[in-house]
């Protein structure tokens, strides 16, 4: 009996150890990927059969874009459109933002355009101050200035935007933060694929004048984390703001698949890594939702409806996999800069950052 006392009480102590320890998150890095402007309308019901047209998408090949994304319901169009995030994140992790089944994520800034939003997005809290996207260089202090002088984490932060304005954004110059933004990012290496991508970056005929291509930025920062393994980093894709903005909804929804690619490809080459295999938090968000309507979808801003509603998902280590929310909680995202401060940095985030995303 004494001995099957003492094994029950090791066995309490070490279920409640288990315990202990699962509750604690176990990532040693975090990722935190953002497509500009995606609304939470495509990622939970897929292509908007409405918009699939000429006449209100802009659609130049109707035929060809409702083989690709058009299905008979909801589930299906949205695993057409976002199969990495239907097949594996909302499996393995979790999916705020579908309104329908009662689980709301916001922008709390008021602004609902993109400076303001990715502010909140890595500093916790909005800033009234910011009411256009040339404000210059962030007074605030984000998440990534700040870990970047943490032990562990100082000269191992970086980000990759396709928008210039993340050097503001992020405050390079003040930060020390590694920010490769815009069409000239300094990625200073001798290695002949980087010089490739550098020489790419000069000669692509731009399409827009302060928004690189997703495919450039996305090989720029394979290349970057497969040799210099930052533990976080920020990942901006910026082409399915800027075809919604153009009409073109047929663009959107293929900068949007694409971005979904990207994503599963950058999820694929962290988990071949050693240092990133099972240690890794996946964070994937956008900074501001849209209209909605036949023309409302292109626009987002203080006066269009619907525009800060947003979505965020989760991926990784001390994440439960309970897949697409609902009946959840209101989240915001400011909850994003508190939730990447927590993982990094358990007990020593700053006191000034809301609760953490509820995992």
């Amino acid at each position: 009996m004494a001995g099957s006392a003492g094994r029950g009480v090791a066995l309490c102590v070490a279920l409640s150890a288990w315990l202990a320890a699962a509750e604690e998150p176990k990532a040693r890095n975090v990722v935190l990927v953002v497509s500009d402007g995606v609304r939470w309308q495509e990622v939970f019901r897929g292509a908007d059969p409405l918009l699939m047209n000429a006449k209100h998408g802009g659609v130049r090949n109707v035929e060809a874009l409702r083989k690709d994304f058009q299905r008979a319901t909801a589930p299906e169009a949205r695993q057409a459109l976002f199969p990495f995030l239907w097949s594996v994140l909302a499996r393995q992790g979790q999916l705020f933002g579908n309104r329908d089944r009662g689980s709301p994520a916001r922008v709390a800034n008021g602004r609902n355009f993109s400076y303001p939003g990715y502010n909140e997005m890595l500093t916790g809290r909005p800033d009234p101050r910011i009411d256009r996207n040339d404000f210059g260089p962030n007074p605030n202090e984000t998440v990534f200035e700040w870990l970047n002088r943490q032990d562990g984490f100082r000269g191992r932060v970086a980000a990759f935007a396709t928008w210039g304005v993340f050097n503001d954004i992020l405050a390079r110059e003040r930060s020390g933060v590694a920010v490769f933004a815009g069409w000239s990012p300094p990625l200073g290496s001798d290695r002949p694929r980087l010089r490739l991508l550098e020489e790419l970056y000069r000669t692509t005929t731009r399409i827009w004048e302060d928004n690189a291509l997703d495919s450039l930025m996305h090989a720029a920062m394979k290349e970057y984390v497969q040799e210099r393994r930052p533990r976080l980093l920020f990942v901006g894709y910026g082409e399915t703001d800027e075809w919604a903005h153009a009409g073109r909804y047929d663009l959107t929804l293929r900068a949007a698949h694409q971005f979904d690619r990207f994503l599963a490809d950058l999820w694929e080459t962290l988990e071949a890594l050693p240092e990133y295999r099972g240690q890794t938090l996946l964070l994937v968000t956008t900074d501001h939702g849209r209209g909605s309507g036949p023309s409302e979808w292109r626009q987002h801003g203080e006066k269009v409806r619907g525009s800060e509603a947003i979505w965020i998902g989760a991926l990784g280590p001390g994440v439960a996999p309970l897949g697409e929310r609902t009946n959840a909680p209101e989240v915001t995202l400011g909850q994003v800069a508190a939730t990447i401060a927590r993982f990094c940095a358990p007990g020593s985030e700053p006191r000034s950052l809301p609760e953490p995303l509820p995992f």
